[in-house]
């Protein structure tokens, strides 16, 4: 009877309709489950004199409610949110690493060179050297500490960024067999919606470690690929990606290569997009990098600048001082030739030129001959060509930023390629070179003394050795004044007859008179007021050194030097934590700002796919009454057959 079959269709498509919308219920917390729904079409009715007669119900296909660019575009913005947060989250570790205040190393810098004045003022008092000492160790110790910090930072990443890659590697194998799974389920002519699912939150977990995108295929499978081009699957097969060396061999930077069918290629970070994969290398590589380099450039001009002028000095018992701090030597760790394609000779080096313009960078020196080629500064890509104009002081190919970078030996060749980092390795090592009181130089190698017959207003304002520590030579600094203004002529008394060094030089009120050819015990010497014609100041060795400190006075004055990006010494370490600072307040702002898009697009997603579970309840009563009226159509066909039977008999 008809009747019959369309109440047993209906009853089996309403059936089918219930454990749809019940799956839905029970699956309503999975991640990645898409809402299923029942597709139900009329079966084509049999003709009739009376027209077409209906035949029932028959279920079409049970639907996955998803939608293709709400869901891609869920994924992308997670993905880069993941990158944001990864990074940000870094980048606070990393300013906590730098603190203010009295436990910083900006206030250990400013209490060692302020303990400098006590010495200047009682030179022979050893409780007062033995305080400076203590704050020269002090500093010392602070910076060790810090890069100890950086580096156990630097450890904190390799670690988790090695399983985040093997992750990697397992979702992309898992995605390949998904893939597998789907083309076989093709040939059904229905679409298998729960490995559809599998294979989307795989793709989605992936993105939460790198950046992709999705191709599909005719067969069902869907391609993914990595850094714009590189495929990680293709069909049911999957490359391996891993961590891979920098170029230079760089111990402290990392990237990540893609293995597919034995061809290797190696992916810059700025090229995967978002991810935790992409975050983490990016403050690796070039957050931590730098707060490496501000630490060591600090460390570096501080230590060297302290150490010059403290060789500029004598201690208690007349001798040249030494190095207050270990000096930072350039070594092979400062200067990484690149890893392949290097064909030359060349080995380079590295000297100090100037410590007021070190900029905290590294540096890639490529060669296009054997003489020539470029030099770019990589934290902002400013290139400067060699051989200079004018040229470089030999044996330097170039000076850049107080650096030179000399050829040491061999021939390189066109194409040779070398990364310099001057300041990687200043602050790890550091520490006061002695504690003995008595070894600190704080007495001026040298005095000046004005000619008793002096008739202007001249005064003493600074007096500071150049040079060596224990000048022999006398100077006299004799003033004419004319209509034409004032000059000055330097002369070495030392030897008979005595030479004039410099001769009829103007003469500024505070503007230093200064006298240091290389090799030669020199002075740099300052003045206020206004000289007399025939006035003469003198310049000579220092005969009260055990009572002098006019080297700490010396030392002390560095405070005041400008010497990062023209920024006074004692003000390098707040500069240094004001661009972490707002590096870091960028990074959590935009972190913020993906996080928000990330959500209002999983949001827009998740109203077509997700289950709401008010609508499904209400879904479940509609198919419960249509259910029931089924099975009231085939009682009430059956009822019909039986009264026919009876009528028949």
């Amino acid at each position: 009877m008809g009747i019959l079959n369309i109440g047993t269709q209906a009853l089996q498509a309403n059936l089918i309709a219930l454990q749809t919308v019940g799956n839905n219920i029970a699956n309503v917390n999975t991640p990645g489950y898409s809402r299923q729904s029942v597709v139900m079409e009329a079966v084509q009715g049999q003709f009739s004199g009376g027209g077409y007669v209906g035949k029932g119900v028959a279920v079409q296909t049970i639907q996955r409610n998803f939608d293709t660019f709400l869901n891609q575009q869920a994924v992308q913005t997670s993905s880069v949110q993941a990158a944001d947060q990864s990074r940000a989250t870094q980048l606070t570790s990393l300013e906590n690493l730098f603190p203010g205040g009295t436990s910083g190393l900006g206030q250990a810098i400013s209490d060692m060179l302020n303990s400098f004045s006590d010495v200047a003022s009682a030179p022979a008092d050893l409780t007062a050297r033995t305080v400076a000492l203590t704050n020269v160790d002090e500093t010392a110790s602070r910076m060790r500490d810090l890069s100890s910090s950086l580096d156990a930072l630097q450890s904190g990443i390799s670690q988790p960024l090695g399983q985040m890659v093997t992750n990697v590697n397992t979702i992309a194998a898992n995605i390949a067999t998904v893939n597998g799974d789907i083309a076989a389920a093709q040939g059904n002519g229905q679409p298998p919606n729960d490995l559809l699912d599998k294979r989307d939150q795989l793709i989605s977990d992936l993105n939460q470690l790198v950046q992709t995108t999705q191709i599909p295929a005719s067969d069902g499978t869907v391609g993914v690929f990595i850094g714009g081009s590189q495929a990680l699957v293709l069909g049911t097969s999957s490359a391996t990606m891993a961590v891979a060396p920098d170029p230079y061999g760089d111990p402290l930077q990392s990237k990540v290569s893609i293995t597919n069918n034995g061809s290797t290629v190696t992916m810059d970070e700025n090229t995967l997009g978002g991810g935790q994969i992409a975050g983490m290398l990016k403050f690796q590589n070039t957050d931590l990098n730098d707060a490496r380099n501000m630490l060591g450039r600090l460390t570096l001009a501080v230590t060297t600048a302290m150490n010059n002028q403290h060789q500029l000095g004598l201690d208690m018992n007349g001798n040249p001082g030494g190095n207050l701090f270990t000096p930072t030597t350039f070594g092979t760790q400062n200067i990484l030739p690149r890893t392949s394609g290097n064909t030359g000779t060349g080995t380079l080096g590295l000297s100090i030129s100037d410590l007021t313009k070190f900029v905290p960078s590294d540096y890639q020196v490529d060669f296009s001959s054997a003489t020539s080629g470029t030099i770019k500064r990589i934290s902002d890509g400013v290139v400067t060509a060699f051989p200079q104009t004018p040229p470089a002081t030999a044996p330097a190919l170039a000076t850049v930023d107080g650096l030179n970078i000399n050829l040491t030996g061999g021939t390189p060749a066109a194409g040779d390629s070398y990364l310099i980092k001057p300041f990687n390795t200043s602050a790890s090592n550091v520490q006061a070179e002695f504690s003995s009181p008595r070894s600190l130089a704080v007495a001026s190698p040298i005095a000046v003394n004005a000619a008793s017959t002096n008739q202007g207003s001249l005064t003493v304002s600074n007096l500071t050795a150049q040079n060596l520590a224990t000048p022999s030579d006398n100077y006299s600094i004799n003033f004419t004044v004319s209509g034409t203004g004032t000059t000055y002529d330097v002369v070495d008394t030392t030897t008979s007859p005595s030479t004039t060094v410099l001769s009829a030089q103007p003469y500024v009120p505070g503007q230093a008179i200064s006298y240091a050819p290389p090799g030669v015990a020199g002075f740099s010497l300052t003045l206020t007021g206004s000289p007399s014609n025939g006035d003469s100041m003198t310049v000579g060795p220092n005969p009260y050194t055990a009572q002098d400190g006019g080297n700490a006075t010396a030392l002390m004055n560095l405070r005041d030097v400008p010497m990062f990006d023209g920024a006074a010494l004692t003000d390098g370490y707040a500069a240094a934590i004001a661009q972490l600072g707002i590096r870091s307040q960028s990074a959590n702002y935009s972190a913020q700002v993906s996080t928000n898009l990330a959500t209002t697009a999983s949001s827009a997603s998740s109203a077509v796919s997700g289950v709401n579970l008010d609508e499904e309840a209400a879904k479940l009563l509609q198919y419960q009454q249509a259910y029931q009226a089924s099975s009231k159509m085939i009682q009430i066909a059956q009822s019909i057959f039986e009264s026919l039977i009876q009528g028949l008999s």
